[in-house]
């Protein structure tokens, strides 16, 4: 499958769930339904805090790919839940015989992401378009959590771990990781280069990066690769 663009454009005309329906067709994972996805919304923010606009903490590619319009970012920090490659992605950064991970949330710990506010002008296109990119696998569940941020709490929309998926494969060893980070491509790119750019991102807001000695573990392993 040649290689995409995970663009607005993409996901709200629908060329990213057409990718995404290549791996229902192999039997990897079952696509939720547009209904599906509008009644989990229509859910999700029938619980929305009374608060200045629409929140979204992102942690991974939501921070420097969000394919939404932005009216406001702020750096900040949730409790109860880290950042961690539990997510097999056997289409997107990975093929079949050989599936990248991507980040997910999992229980536990915190973790430093960036809150997003949607543009208020086109909030409900903004969701349509969040929920076709994060709920279309069933791979998330979506939340509400508190955003401590340099300017006060607030409350955003993020997307944890579906620990009933078969996307998820819970807390594996590192060298599993390094090596699946430092070979798995797919039609969205390459594993490494989700990493790079996530750790990229986090560095240029001044955030530091626990796991950089995995970046250098998996760039070693990446010039072993192209060695061979």
């Amino acid at each position: 499958m040649p290689q995409q663009k995970m663009d607005r454009n993409a996901i709200r005309d629908g060329a990213f769930i057409d990718i995404m329906r290549e791996g229902e067709r192999l039997g990897l994972f079952t696509l939720s339904t547009e209904a599906e996805r509008k009644a989990s919304l229509s859910s999700i923010l029938s619980d929305r805090p009374d608060q200045n606009g629409i929140w979204v903490f992102g942690y991974g590619s939501l921070m420097w790919n969000p394919a939404m319009h932005i009216a406001e970012q702020r750096l900040g920090r949730i409790y109860g839940f880290h950042r961690a490659y539990r997510l097999s992605s056997p289409i997107g950064r990975g093929m079949p015989d050989n599936p990248g991970l991507t980040l997910c949330l999992d229980t536990g710990g915190s973790t430093t992401g960036m809150a997003l506010r949607l543009d208020p002008k086109s909030e409900e296109e903004e969701l349509a378009i969040l929920w076709d990119r994060e709920m279309i696998t069933g791979a998330y569940v979506a939340r509400w959590v508190t955003v401590e941020t340099g300017q006060g709490p607030l409350a955003a929309i993020t997307f944890v771990a579906n620990r009933t998926h078969p996307r998820y494969v819970g807390k594996l060893p590192d060298d599993d990781i390094v090596k699946t980070l430092a070979t798995a491509t797919g039609c969205l790119g390459s594993a490494h280069d989700y990493l790079k750019q996530t750790i990229c991102e986090l560095e240029k807001l001044g955030h530091p990066v626990p796991d950089s000695n995995l970046v250098s573990a998996v760039n070693r392993g990446w010039l072993q690769q192209t060695q061979l």
